[in-house]
């Protein structure tokens, strides 16, 4: 995925604005921000080792 320039993020902007209006935009925001809040907790949970007591005889490395 390229970088976005400064002109492409005011037209994502505007096109936001557009078809959603500006009352709208602060609660699609908040939404976005738990969504991506949650996504990467849930990546931080799956990659995260898995703690706990050994099963007897197995070494830890």
């Amino acid at each position: 995925m390229g970088n976005l320039g400064m002109t492409e993020i005011l037209l994502i902007g505007a096109a936001l604005l557009i078809f959603f209006g500006p009352s709208r935009l602060p609660e699609l925001g908040k939404s976005l921000g738990r969504s991506i809040q949650e996504f990467k907790k849930a990546g931080r949970e799956i990659t995260a080792p898995v703690e706990g007591p050994t099963p007897a005889g197995e070494k830890t490395h």
